[in-house]
């Protein structure tokens, strides 16, 4: 019963978080934390009265633990697509290393154990718990992404920034036209006053020319007005796409309606949660939408985001993983005495 009880405060306080700010990853520790002691407690609760529940749970197991191996071939499979498509680079490889890690980490821990030194056994709860606590990290990243991406904007925007991508030959690729495609579609379904488009992005080292410059010409080949886009040709990142284009916005004319109210910001599906927690860490008033991506970048894209927040928030991940820390280095303690 105290697991039910837990599993409804989690909840409820998921619903009150989300009416309050959509943008804060805390909606999804609630939500996650919150079903899975509902489930937990469900089970507790049905484990006299159902005889079979035993066995159904053995088969749960076993099939979760199948599907981490299958998870950790298709993860492999992936990385030789996206080096086969994108070309080889760290990111590119961040979808097979993450499936070999799934086969090294319990393999490391067994024979961590097995060899039972003042070593080797505190490093391998220390592996256990920390591969469990990442794992959990992400479970909980990726189901509130997933929830953030699909929820629709309730507030017309008076904005909509674009965030950049790499041109290709000057020209806005695929990932980038995504992203352009969704902002004009919700540009042309605004019935009042029609927000001004922003696209965002400085030049690369490998790029011809501003990346704001070949959005800007995309959207106006596809009927935006001119009068309705404004180029931000400086940022280099996420946070300065979103600060550069705020001040971009404020060189409106001081009695244009566009220059304050709601910001909408147009960016990959894998990318939206991240974005969404910067720009309220930048006190933007900004939702973010997410464009479809291909199938095949999808898993070392959300890896990657997943890495970025992490050491966004390094310092607390630091202190919820002391207390593990702290067990591996109580356990040198025994075998020292």
């Amino acid at each position: 019963m105290i697991l039910l009880l837990g599993a409804i405060l989690c909840l409820t306080l998921y619903f009150w978080f989300r009416s309050r700010d959509r943008r804060m990853l805390r909606n999804g520790v609630m939500l996650v934390l919150g079903i899975l002691l509902g489930v937990a407690g469900l089970l507790n609760v049905l484990w006299d009265q159902v005889p079979a529940l035993d066995w159904i749970l053995a088969k749960a197991i076993v099939a979760a633990l199948l599907g981490i191996l299958i998870l950790g071939l298709l993860l492999i499979a992936n990385g030789f697509v996206v080096v086969r498509r994108e070309g080889r680079s760290l990111a590119n490889l961040l979808s097979p290393l993450a499936g070999l890690a799934l086969f090294a980490s319990p393999l490391a821990v067994i024979n961590l154990l097995n060899a039972n030194t003042a070593v080797t056994v505190p490093l391998a709860v220390l592996i256990f718990f920390g591969v469990g606590y990442l794992g959990v990290v992400f479970l909980i990243f990726l189901t509130y992404a997933v929830i953030y991406s699909r929820d629709t904007h309730k507030v017309a925007p008076t904005a909509i920034v674009i965030l950049g991508a790499q041109l290709i030959n000057g020209k806005a690729g695929p990932l980038l036209r995504s992203r352009l495609d969704r902002a004009l579609q919700v540009y042309r379904q605004t019935d009042a006053l029609r927000p001004v488009l922003i696209p965002s992005g400085g030049q690369g080292p490998d790029e011809s020319r501003p990346e704001g410059e070949g959005m800007a010409e995309y959207l106006l080949e596809r009927g935006a007005a001119p009068n309705d886009v404004l180029i931000e040709d400086r940022s280099t990142n996420t946070a300065q796409n979103l600060l550069f284009s705020q001040q971009v916005r404020e060189t409106l004319p001081l009695d244009d309606p566009r220059r304050t109210g709601p910001m909408l910001v147009s960016t990959s599906n894998y990318h939206v949660l991240r974005a969404a927690l910067l720009a309220r860490r930048l006190r933007l008033d900004a939702e973010v939408v997410g464009a479809r991506t291909a199938w095949y970048y999808v898993p070392s894209a959300f890896l990657r985001e997943y890495i970025a927040v992490l050491k966004e928030h390094v310092r607390l991940h630091a202190v919820l993983f002391a207390p593990f820390v702290a067990l591996s280095i109580y356990f040198v303690v025994l075998y020292l005495d």
